[in-house]
């Protein structure tokens, strides 16, 4: 076995009401003055009382920033720093979906290590922990509490850029499925696929270990037969917390082995084309897959089982390709566009996407077979359908 790390957040609190515990853990941590980081959408949506509650039974004291944007940019980010940065908060609690979460832990790094926000970019650049961030989701989707990620776009190079290192790991995160029953029917299944995107990638990703193998397996498994019944039945608690817990453990999969070529080239969809994070790597993962599955036939396999393919007395081969098919009949069901000319993208736009998507080593190298620019913007074809 090679030599491997494998970071979670010191604390993690799972299953209904666990959120109500979130006074208790913030008075476990010293906290004295909070800063409750999120968006207007979840206060309209009256989840915030989840955590001020519990703040205010134990007496902490608290703030309210609720201007993250979706798919914040950099420049969302400089702003909110800018107007925190003297105010001596000892905790950040980021409340919300994807965006809200990466928005926190970038925030409580920017705090204690005042540079611009572009010299933080890539893998290791944080010289010094952050605020210390309880951190809790109201998607099931993105994994952002358990992971040393946050992903930001550069409106100036119109692309998704990331920003990696343990300082954003929280101290504890606290993932309630209740909070996801109110969660429309597309958001639900741009998410949900994006966890399963999360998992997949990080179970086929070089990096991958026996640790993270069982995870991600365990996820793929709980997202394929709860995201349907979450979609089409937002009422169906059990559901609901098979997508919470299946979004968690594939964050925890993938903040570890990393993810790769879906991510990769979703990123200039994001940067240019606005497209949900989600939403991109979902309308691209059967392609990638199509293209990986020689890389790893046994892998491909498993997930087909994982899936819940029948696939006894099927060659390797054969129940590595039923995965393929599998995903595909689940976008399908979804409503997922399956076309990148259904978000606006042409002919003519694939060269300068691929030649993009190329860049980014940090993912790339994750993935199990290697890709030329000449073969990323082949994967960009297929999924114009050219």
């Amino acid at each position: 076995m090679t030599m491997s790390y494998f970071r979670t957040p010191p604390t993690l609190l799972t299953g209904r009401g666990s959120v109500g515990q979130i006074g208790k853990e913030a008075r476990k941590l010293g906290a004295t003055k909070v800063l409750i980081v999120t968006d207007k959408v979840i206060v309209q949506a009256g989840l915030l009382p989840y955590v001020s509650k519990p703040l205010e039974a134990e007496g902490i004291l608290y703030d309210v920033l609720d201007e993250v944007v979706p798919e914040p940019p950099f420049e969302n980010l400089e702003q909110m720093a800018e107007k925190i940065q003297d105010n001596h908060y000892d905790l950040f609690i980021g409340i919300g979906g994807g965006s809200v979460l990466d928005a926190a832990k970038v925030l409580s790094i920017m705090i204690t290590n005042p540079v611009n926000i572009r010299e933080l970019v890539g893998t290791d650049k944080v010289a010094h922990p952050g605020i210390p961030t309880i951190l809790v989701p109201t998607t099931a989707g993105t994994g952002s509490e358990v992971t040393c990620n946050a992903i930001f776009t550069d409106q100036r190079d119109m692309v998704k850029k990331g920003i990696v290192s343990p300082y954003l790991l929280p101290a504890v995160a606290i993932v309630d499925a209740e909070l996801t029953f109110t969660v429309p029917p597309s958001v639900t299944a741009a998410t949900g696929m994006d966890a399963l995107v999360h998992a997949i990638e990080s179970y086929t990703s070089v990096r991958a270990n026996q640790i993270t193998d069982g995870i991600a397996l365990q996820a793929i498994k709980l997202i394929s037969r709860s995201l349907r019944q979450a979609v089409f039945n937002p009422h169906d608690v059990k559901a609901r917390e098979e997508m919470a817990l299946g979004s968690l453990m594939a964050g925890m999969s993938f903040g570890n082995a990393g993810v790769g070529a879906v991510h990769a080239l979703a990123y200039p969809l994001g940067g240019k084309f606005k497209v949900p994070h989600g939403v991109a790597n979902a309308m691209l993962l059967v392609y990638v897959m199509k293209y990986n599955v020689v890389a790893h036939l046994p892998k491909f396999a498993e997930i087909a089982k994982a899936m819940g393919e029948r696939v006894e007395g099927m060659s390797v081969r054969e129940a590595a390709e039923r995965a393929i098919v599998a995903m595909g009949t689940l976008a399908r069901d979804l409503g997922i566009p399956t076309s990148l000319k259904d978000v606006g993208v042409t002919s003519a736009d694939l060269p300068a996407m691929a030649q993009e998507a190329s860049q980014i080593d940090r993912l790339l190298n994750n993935n199990p077979r290697w890709l030329t620019v000449k073969e990323i913007e082949q994967i960009y074809r297929d999924a114009l359908g050219e």
